[in-house]
Formats: structure tokens, sequence, C-alpha cells
């Protein structure tokens, strides 16, 4: 495709954001998001695992073509992210273990986070070159960061204010996340029609 660089960085980020136009990695996004220091951890993380199975699904995909086995695409980039989550997982224990507490269970579930495997297939589906692969796996994974940071800076000046007890919890969490998703629904008009 010619995609220009900047057109692909900004329709990943803003304007077809995996969480808040696309709605993909909804789990962590909503239950990593009350702390900011978690979000933040949890969006990196995302960044860093994105971007690396997103390589390596370019390079698997290259193979896969020049070997005729286009069939195993799927399989074969699941288990990319899957050894990519393992290796982050343990780099994390091992560097901070109080992180690894942190992050608990939804840090071996970034395997089955589907914005993940959205990436890679999305960037072979258009046909992008190495670069615009690179460029749209760092801006879907960056823009995953910016909406789980919004969304937890949010919730937590929501903690200092008095709301009503009907609406505390899941229910506010589910307001808050659409309103935000509302605002960058209004990027939609950036992308020029086509």
């Amino acid at each position: 495709m010619n995609e220009s660089l900047g057109h692909i960085f900004v329709d990943s980020l803003l304007i077809n954001n995996f969480v808040l136009a696309v709605f993909l990695g909804m789990c962590p996004f909503l239950g990593l998001s009350s702390k900011f220091q978690t979000a933040w951890r949890m969006g990196v993380t995302v960044i860093f695992v994105i971007t690396v199975s997103s390589i390596l699904a370019f390079g698997t995909n290259l193979m896969l073509v020049a070997l005729h086995a286009e069939y195993l695409r799927l399989i074969s980039f699941i288990v990319i992210i899957a050894a990519t989550v393992q290796l982050t997982e343990m780099i994390i224990k091992k560097a901070s273990p109080a992180l690894f507490r942190e992050l608990g269970i939804y840090l071996p579930l970034i395997t089955t986070n589907c914005a993940v495997l959205a990436v890679a297939l999305f960037q072979t589906v258009r046909n992008y070159n190495f670069i615009q692969s690179t460029v749209y796996a760092v801006s879907a994974s960056g823009g995953f960061c910016l909406a789980i940071v919004l969304l937890s800076l949010v919730r937590e000046r929501v903690e200092l204010s008095d709301v009503p007890s009907l609406a505390r919890g899941t229910a506010l969490t589910l307001v808050l996340a659409s309103i935000l998703s509302m605002a960058f629904m209004g990027f939609a008009g950036m992308g020029g029609g086509g």
C-alpha cells in the first residue's frame, strides 16, 4: 500500500484507536485502568509486546509466502505472540517482582489480547512493508497506551469526587470509557474519507 507513514501513525493512534474506536483489547483497558502507574506500565508492556511480535510476524509472513504456506499464518502469529509475552513476563518477573505482582493475571493475558493479534493480521492484509509495519505497530500500541492512561487519569480524578453509590464501580467505568470513546470518534473526520 502507498500510505504515508504519517497517515498510518495518526490513523492507528487516534482515528482508528484499537481500544476506543475498534474496541479491541478491552479486558486490560477496563481491568488495569484504576491507577495511573499500573495503567502506564501495562501500556508500555503492550507497546513492547505488539512491536516485537509485529516485527517477527512480518518476517514470518515473508517466509510463509515464499514457502507457499500462507495457511500457517494465523497459528504462526499466535505462537509468536505467546513466545513474546512469555519472554516479557520472565523479564518483568526478574527485573521488577513488584510490577509482576501488580500486573497480575493481566500480564499473561496479553497473549489473548485481540489487539496484539489484530496488529499482525492487519499489517499483513494491508501489505505494509517493514517500515510501515513497524510504524503501524508502534502507533497502534501507543494508541492502546494512550487510551488506558487517559482512562486511569479520569478514574483517579473521579475517586476524589463525591459519586453516588449507585454509579460507582463498573457502571461508572463503562460510562467514562464510552465518553472517552465518543471523544476519540471526533478524530474520524481527520481520515480524509479514503
